[in-house]
């Protein structure tokens, strides 16, 4: 059984987190000559699928750095390695998500429109549990 989910509980992290990138977006539109200079981007544009994938492929990079930290992660791996860098890890995932929140303000998603989305997500993938995916 799936819970209600408020959308008070995070939107105002939510929120900022979005503001927050958008800023720093505007901030190098500013500085960059080679970013672009507006958005949401016209999707039937080719120019505009290319700037989301290399977005994308952007996130997916900063996300194989933070799972390079999973030194443990090989199979053929006999030892274990004692440590982990958490904040090493965390930091490549920070990175990984601020590229995912750019691609969606690119593509002209705000935070309220992602949790709403997220929300009803939620709502199938637990239904699916609860009859038996």
């Amino acid at each position: 059984m799936t819970q209600d989910v408020s959308t008070k509980i995070t939107a105002d992290k939510l929120d900022a987190m979005f503001k927050m990138q958008e800023d720093f977006m505007l901030r190098l539109r500013d500085t960059h000559e080679a970013f672009p200079r507006s958005w949401p981007f016209d999707l039937l544009k080719k120019q505009s699928q290319l700037d989301v994938k290399e977005c994308a492929f952007n996130s997916v990079e900063e996300l194989f750095e933070a799972v390079k930290e999973l030194k443990n992660a090989k199979k053929h791996r006999l030892t274990d390695v004692s440590e982990f860098d958490r904040e090493h890890f965390v930091e490549e995932c920070v990175d990984a998500f601020k590229y995912f929140l750019e691609l969606l303000i690119f593509v002209g998603v705000d935070a309220d429109e992602f949790f709403k989305a997220y929300s009803k997500k939620d709502v199938v993938i637990n239904r699916r549990l609860d009859e038996g995916y």
